[in-house]
């Protein structure tokens, strides 16, 4: 019995590694760029998103996170290279194949983005949560077409 949980054991973390995505071996590693780029995105997103799902509302903290967002908002788009659809690339073809679809879609993001920073300034939590849910639906949207599930 002994030996065998030490199997167990042993095997467990070859089996995560094995289920974890391939790394970034591309030049200069634009996949794990924008990857990065974007959770700086979701890290003041998310907690946005929780403050009005849960109803404790701080409007200097959301201003503060509308604004950490909107500085990060320009960060992902440089890395979608051509050539940059490989594992581990969430990124559908049409990113590259729809370009300019692909680009009204980044501009709507970043028009969202701007109209959620002027919302949360005005520190009225009606406007804030709509101008939060605008630009969840520009992620939605830009996500339906452009990224793997």
């Amino acid at each position: 019995m002994p030996c065998r949980r030490l199997f167990i054991v042993a095997l467990i973390p070859l089996l995560l590694t094995a289920c974890s995505e391939p790394e970034d071996t591309g030049p200069g590693q634009p996949v794990a760029h924008r990857r990065t780029a974007f959770n700086t995105i979701l890290k003041a997103f998310e907690p946005m998103g929780s403050q009005l799902r849960k109803s404790q509302y701080k409007p200097d903290d959301f201003i503060a996170l509308a604004k950490r967002l909107n500085q990060a908002k320009q960060g992902p788009w440089e890395y979608f290279t051509p050539g940059s659809d490989y594992p581990p690339s969430r990124a559908t073809a049409s990113v590259w194949s729809e370009a300019e679809k692909f680009e009204t879609r980044r501009q709507e993001f970043f028009k969202a983005a701007d109209q959620l920073l002027v919302a949360a300034e005005t520190r009225d939590e009606a406007k804030a949560k709509a101008a939060y849910e605008a630009l969840h639906d520009t992620c939605r949207e830009c996500h339906k077409t452009f990224k793997k599930s």
